[in-house]
C-alpha cells in the first residue's frame, strides 16, 4: 500500500491524522504549511507524489475558513505536482448547515464550498455524517458520506444499556434518532421545538414517554449547545431518570462548554472527527470515541476500489 498511496494531513486535526495512519500502517506524508504575517497560507509537498493516489484529511472547524482555504491549497499543489488521484477527506464538512435558502436573498454556502474543492482539484471526497445527505448532490465527483453510528452505538450498547429512550432534539433528526432506536430496541421520543434566530433555540414540548427512562438525546452536531441544554431540561421535568447526549461534531463554540456543564446531562459522547479546545478538555462530562479505524477502514477500501457501504451492513 505504501507503494501506492499516500496520506497527509493538514493542520485541523493532526492527532486524527496520525492515529488513521497507524492504523494503515503508513507514515503520514511530508507536508509543511505556513502563514505569512498578512494571514496568506503558503503549502509545500515534502515528497514525490506523482501517480500517486492521495488523501488529504482536513476538517474544515475552527478556524473554519483557514482550514478550508488550506485544504483548497493543499489540493491544488497536490494536482500541480501530478498527483494520479486526490481524495479530500472531510472527517466535519464546515458550511454544511447552509444547505438551502431559508429566505430570500440568502447563499447556498455548502453547494459553494462543494464546487470550491472540486475547483481545486478534489476527484473524491469522504466526510463523515454530512448535516444533510442532499449535499452528496452537491458535488460532481463521487462522495462516500460514511456514518459514525457504529461507533457510537457500540459504545452505547457497552456502557447504557439500561431503559432506553432515544430523543431526537428536532424534526429533522427523527429518521436518525429512529436508527439508532431500532439497533438499541429502545423507545424514541422527538423535541417539538421553537427556533427563534440563529443559535437560539428553546424546546416547547416532548413527543413520546421518557418517564423512568435513561434518555439519549442523539443528533450530528453540538455547536453552542443551547438545543442540547433545553431538551436535556424538558426531558428531567418530564420525569427522565437519567439523561446523556450524543453526537458526532462536537463544534462547541461560545458558551457551549458552561453550559453543559451546568445542564442536567450526564455525559456528551463525541468523537474526534474537530478536536477538542482548551475549555472542552478540561469537561469531565465529554466521552471522546476515536473514528481513525473506521476513517482508515473508508480509505483502504477506496484506495482498492472495495465496497465501503459494507461497513455499514
Amino acid at each position: 500500500m505504501d507503494q501506492e498511496i499516500k496520506l497527509f494531513g493538514g493542520t485541523s486535526n493532526p492527532e486524527l491524522t496520525a492515529e488513521v495512519c497507524d492504523y494503515l500502517g503508513i507514515k503520514p506524508g511530508k507536508i509543511l504549511a505556513k502563514t505569512f504575517s498578512d494571514g496568506e497560507i503558503q503549502v509545500e509537498i515534502g515528497e514525490n507524489i506523482r501517480g500517486r493516489d492521495v488523501f488529504i484529511i482536513q476538517s474544515t472547524s475552527t478556524p473554519v475558513n483557514d482550514n478550508l482555504m488550506q485544504l483548497l491549497i493543499i489540493m491544488d499543489a497536490m494536482r500541480r505536482a501530478s498527483a494520479e488521484r486526490i481524495t479530500a477527506v472531510l472527517p466535519y464538512y464546515g458550511y454544511s448547515r447552509q444547505d438551502r435558502k431559508v429566505k430570500p436573498r440568502v447563499p447556498i454556502s455548502a453547494k459553494l464550498v462543494a464546487d470550491l474543492i472540486t475547483a481545486a482539484g478534489a476527484n473524491r471526497v469522504v466526510s463523515i455524517d454530512l448535516h444533510a445527505g442532499q449535499i452528496q448532490g452537491y458535488f460532481n465527483i463521487p462522495v462516500d458520506n460514511i456514518f459514525a453510528a457504529p461507533i457510537l452505538l457500540k459504545y452505547i450498547q457497552n456502557n447504557l444499556q439500561d431503559n432506553l429512550v432515544i430523543v431526537s432534539p428536532d424534526a429533522g433528526g427523527v429518521e436518525r434518532a429512529r436508527a439508532f432506536a431500532k439497533r438499541l430496541r429502545a423507545s424514541l421520543a422527538i423535541i417539538d421545538k421553537r427556533r427563534e434566530a440563529a443559535n437560539i433555540s428553546e424546546a416547547m414540548n416532548i413527543i413520546g414517554e421518557v418517564k423512568g427512562k435513561t434518555a439519549i438525546i442523539l443528533d450530528d452536531m453540538v455547536d453552542t449547545a443551547g438545543t442540547l441544554t433545553q431538551a436535556a431540561v424538558a426531558l428531567k421535568e418530564r420525569g427522565a431518570i437519567k439523561i446523556h447526549a450524543c453526537c458526532t461534531h462536537a463544534v462547541l463554540s461560545g458558551p457551549a462548554v458552561t453550559r453543559i456543564d451546568a445542564s442536567p446531562i450526564s455525559r456528551l459522547i463525541i468523537t474526534n472527527t474537530i478536536p477538542l479546545n482548551g475549555t472542552a478538555k478540561g469537561c469531565r462530562k465529554i466521552v471522546v470515541l476515536s473514528i481513525a479505524e473506521l476513517l482508515g477502514e473508508t480509505i483502504k477500501r477506496s484506495h482498492s476500489s472495495h465496497s465501503v457501504s459494507t461497513l455499514f451492513v
